[in-house]
């Protein structure tokens, strides 16, 4: 950089200064990353080629003299081998990572071997006809259509039985490379469950919560008010049942998720009273009964507008959970008013468990962010 700030250039250039390669990685972080994805693709072609190679010496010393005794002849067969090798090759290869960017083998398996026979048949004549043309034309100085007009298929039944080997090779490998990596999706899943029940599990039987939740009974029995003290200690219940009963699912039907989100909701209602408003504005229950999402994934969103946000008599804290069952989504809204929480209170690892959880499950994202003077999260919901 010294050098080009006290050399200036002889002739005046109108295009802007190319920046040192540390400026530009530097500038663009992702740039070694792809350089190196970049030279990973370029050695396994290399690879590719080498082992091509080696198989067609070898394949040429079957329908050719050696090369020490024609030379010529045997480099022709070479050539040609190599060609429709490499050709029928690289055309089933990326026919499959095609495929495999379009169509997966466990979405619809059927129609992807449907899919894999069809364009492996339609690229490999491709290559076959393309090579023979080629070959005809400039070794043996034959008019273009010679190949097609004089026993193709006679002369195609080698390079297509080598396409069937080649085609099973790279579509197993395909399918193969597609169930390891649902077999890892599917174990992170489970992981990150199981992290995420473990957390819930473990908010809930927090000493904090408890104390909380007995205050609140207490006090209702000192009001000498047993009706609702009852229906409190059953509220509890069925709060701690269904941590329990949920923690070995992977989905719940939101019906049962929004029965559990009612329990928690008394509980928080009974503890603060007028300073938390709950509004719940749901469709009929029959629009219901075709949609899931994670376990205690709402009662997650409940406890986090509870904690992170002051409430009081006179400035109550506002909660609306609304079901759009057109759209599939669930929106947890609340008055966004933060208060400040101890360094072992906001971890902030619920909301991002609950994303790692969904990303496993959907393509939809979860939306969360300020709105306004209301904190919005959005759930999307799953039909079965």
């Amino acid at each position: 950089m010294a050098a080009t700030l006290l050399s200036p250039p002889a002739v005046p250039s109108t295009s802007p200064p190319v920046p040192p390669p540390s400026f530009v990685e530097a500038s663009h972080p992702a740039l070694p990353r792809l350089a190196a994805v970049k030279r990973t693709q370029v050695r396994t072609f290399e690879k590719s080629l080498g082992w091509i190679g080696l198989a067609c010496a070898g394949t040429a010393l079957l329908f050719a003299p050696p090369p020490w005794r024609d030379p010529q002849g045997y480099a022709v067969s070479f050539g040609l081998a190599f060609c429709y090798a490499a050709g029928l090759w690289f055309a089933n290869a990326y026919t499959a990572d095609l495929l495999s960017l379009r169509t997966g083998w466990g979405e619809q398996p059927i129609r992807r071997l449907l899919f894999t026979v069809g364009l492996s048949l339609l690229a490999s004549l491709l290559v076959i006809v393309l090579v023979g043309e080629l070959g005809a034309v400039l070794l043996f100085h034959q008019p273009l259509g010679y190949t097609l007009r004089h026993q193709f298929f006679e002369h195609s039944t080698f390079p297509l039985l080598a396409t069937v080997v080649i085609s099973l090779f790279m579509h197993s490998r395909a399918f193969l490379l597609a169930w390891r990596e649902a077999t890892v999706r599917a174990e992170r899943l489970e992981k990150e469950s199981a992290v995420a029940r473990l957390d819930s599990l473990r908010r809930q039987v927090d000493p904090h919560f408890l104390f909380n939740s007995l205050n609140a009974l207490t006090s209702l029995v000192e009001e000498n008010d047993p009706a609702r003290a009852v229906r409190f200690i059953r509220q509890l219940s069925s709060v701690y049942r269904y941590v329990l009963d949920s923690q070995s699912q992977e989905l719940v039907p939101l019906s049962e998720e929004l029965a559990f989100a009612e329990s928690y909701l008394f509980l928080q209602k009974t503890r603060l009273d007028e300073a938390l408003q709950a509004e719940l504005a749901l469709p009929p229950a029959a629009e219901l009964s075709a949609l899931f999402l994670p376990p205690l994934a709402l009662q997650l969103l409940l406890e986090n507008a509870v904690k992170h946000n002051t409430a009081f008599q006179a400035d109550p804290l506002h909660l609306r959970v609304s079901v759009e069952a057109a759209a599939r989504t669930l929106t947890v809204r609340n008055t966004l008013r933060p208060r400040r929480l101890a360094p072992d209170e906001a971890s902030g690892r619920g909301l991002a468990n609950l994303r790692a959880r969904y990303a496993f499950l959907t393509e939809r994202p979860v939306q969360a962010g300020p709105v306004g003077h209301e904190f919005v999260v959005t759930l999307p919901l799953l039909a079965l």
